[in-house]
């Protein structure tokens, strides 16, 4: 059985053990359960200890269990389909944003980045996403009055929205907890760097020597790295000296593989055949 949640999915994970032992059990844990539930709450915990296998969904995420059920983690990224860079002008910097107007989405971070942003017209951001708590929707709206280069394009179409990052430079990824974000896939896997804030589930996706990350929560430090893309979006250089909004797109690159649906299929075919094993 693979059971995805920790908590979530208890009570089918106890019966599971009940009647079958712990062998053949494998949990995918995402966010939520990584960085909440398994902290605090006894039956995500309890579930921990009857699977025969902990999958999580980004590198850094075997960091996050107890240290005495990390042998048996898999980490087992999860996969889009590569998609061909859309033509990006260079008239201006693009950036875009996608998640939904919650809290654990950080999207003040943006309202703020884009306020400090304000008097820069070539440095413009959309952000896509349906307001899910109240106020936020509002802070959006006042944003986009105040500052011209923020629009708030609501809920669009995952195509839509798709093209919308192909044919961004940057995508921003400001959350305070993911177990490993799709969206960051798609924008690698679109031609699309990332600027993401130095949480583990994000590290975990793009690795630690990413140089695209700024502190949770800092407006400032989002502000001030989407400036240098734009001051360095025209300067043409190769390698270690490229500037940084290439050296972005080029770190991004190597780990497009990891989202490959073949890497995603391969590991999770390891994985039924772990469970399905039999030996002693």
């Amino acid at each position: 059985m693979l059971a995805l949640h920790a908590r979530r999915s208890a009570t089918a994970i106890e019966a599971w053990a009940g009647a079958r032992g712990t062998h053949g059990l494998a949990v995918v844990l995402t966010g939520t359960d990584l960085y909440q539930d398994i902290q605090r709450d006894a039956t995500a915990q309890r579930s921990l200890r009857l699977a025969q296998r902990l999958v999580v969904l980004q590198d850094m995420g075997v960091a996050a269990l107890p240290e005495t059920l990390r042998s048996k983690a898999a980490i087992i990224y999860q996969s889009t389909p590569l998609q061909a860079t859309l033509p990006k002008t260079d008239q201006h910097l693009q950036a875009v944003m996608v998640g939904h107007l919650r809290e654990v989405k950080s999207p003040r971070t943006l309202f703020e980045a884009a306020r400090l942003l304000a008097a820069q017209h070539d440095i413009r951001i959309d952000h896509i996403g349906e307001a899910l708590e109240p106020g936020l929707a509002g802070q959006a709206q006042a944003t986009q009055q105040d500052c011209p280069n923020y629009r708030w394009l609501g809920a669009l179409p995952h195509d839509e929205t798709r093209d919308h990052i192909r044919r961004a430079h940057l995508l921003v990824h400001a959350s305070a907890m993911e177990g490993g974000a799709h969206v960051i896939m798609e924008a690698v896997c679109s031609g699309t760097a990332v600027l993401a804030s130095a949480i583990p589930g994000n590290v975990g996706m793009l690795g630690a020597a990413y140089e695209g990350y700024f502190p949770h929560g800092s407006a400032a430090s989002l502000a001030n790295l989407l400036l240098r893309c734009r001051q360095s979006q025209l300067a043409t250089s190769d390698g270690p000296s490229a500037p940084l909004l290439a050296r972005l797109g080029a770190q991004c690159g190597l780990r497009a593989p990891l989202f490959a649906p073949e890497s995603e299929r391969a590991s999770l075919l390891r994985l039924v055949d772990d469970l399905m094993d039999t030996r002693p």
